[in-house]
């Protein structure tokens, strides 16, 4: 239990992310793939799916997520956004976190009194599959972010990686070489947050 907590306390959000990574790529693939199998799903779904781009197809998921901002956002803002866009492209990798909406619109109508139920908790099991990710890319050394420039990318994302037209992109990960230590983030008091009830 304690190498689990002490995993959970390293997990942070690293911006600062080069290619020259610690451990092999098979290792990072069987770590992803061992998440991905383990986590649960309300009715054991198993509605989400990850993608791990590595290579030219990482670089250019962050070069469509460039052209497509520099589409909409105004020229005198846009040097922010390219240096981060820039940060990303210049990880390892990338987790492409996606739900199969074809499971859950299934679940949804073989269970109609929960059918309201189904996508939310489709959202939950793919949160828990993120965390559960990103803690063991954390506790292989690796630094890891999340980004979120759905649905602005989907399309051209899907079309990319071959993801079915029922894949449904929610999340991004890039990873790889840590190069600086997060900054350090506040936090409310745990009492703010635990309630105990004897």
């Amino acid at each position: 239990m304690a190498n689990f907590i002490d995993a959970v306390k390293q997990r942070r959000t690293n911006y600062a992310l080069g290619k020259e990574i610690p451990v092999s790529e098979g290792q990072i693939v069987e770590t992803i793939q061992t998440m991905v199998r383990e986590v649960p799903s309300a009715f054991n779904m198993q509605s989400g799916k990850v993608v791990v781009a590595l290579g030219a197809v990482h670089d250019r998921i962050w070069d469509i997520t460039m052209d497509t901002l520099r589409a909409i956002v105004p020229p005198a803002n846009f040097a922010v956004t390219e240096q981060k866009i820039h940060s990303f492209a210049a990880a390892y990798g990338t987790v492409l976190f996606f739900d199969d909406t074809s499971i859950v619109d299934d679940l949804a109508r073989q269970f109609p009194a929960y059918a309201d139920n189904f996508p939310v908790w489709a959202q939950q099991a793919n949160g828990m599959m993120q965390f559960a990710v990103w803690t063991a890319l954390a506790d292989l050394g690796l630094g890891v972010n999340i980004q979120h420039y759905n649905p602005l990318i989907d399309d051209e994302v899907k079309q990319l990686v071959h993801a079915p037209e029922s894949w449904k992109l929610i999340a991004q990960m890039p990873f790889g070489q840590v190069l600086e230590a997060p900054k350090p983030i506040q936090k409310v008091p745990v009492e703010e947050r635990v309630k105990i009830v004897p």
